[in-house]
């Protein structure tokens, strides 16, 4: 299994680090986000995937699906970065499906989700 490079894609994109930061990223694998951390930020976790299979060869292929969440401390924000990220992936994922857009109750934080397939080579 080879891992899609999204963080990579992300912090190689200015429109990214300049809502994200450069030094960390504010970028996270999902569960690593510090408690408490700086907003906004985002985390990203795998929902499926598998091999795209032949029956002639091994798989050369990997269909991936991520789910991207957003938080922010005021909505615009929180639609400024999924945007920078949603332009900064597309050229090499696609796109399958916006989700969740609201505000936690709790933190008062806003939210965004969004998914995308992802194909990497193997």
């Amino acid at each position: 299994m080879i891992l899609p490079p999204i963080f990579t894609v992300c912090k190689a994109s200015t429109a990214v680090t300049a809502l994200l930061g450069s030094n960390p990223v504010r970028f996270y694998p999902f569960g690593t986000a510090p408690q408490d951390g700086e907003t906004p930020y985002a985390v990203w976790q795998g929902i499926n995937g598998q091999p795209i299979n032949s029956l002639s060869d091994r798989p050369d292929i990997e269909d991936h699906s991520l789910q991207i969440d957003v938080y922010g401390t005021t909505a615009e924000e929180t639609l400024a970065v999924a945007a920078a990220i949603e332009y900064a992936i597309e050229t090499e994922s696609h796109i399958t499906r916006y989700s969740d857009q609201g505000q936690d109750q709790e933190t008062l934080k806003f939210r965004i989700s969004f998914d995308v397939d992802w194909f990497v080579s193997r």
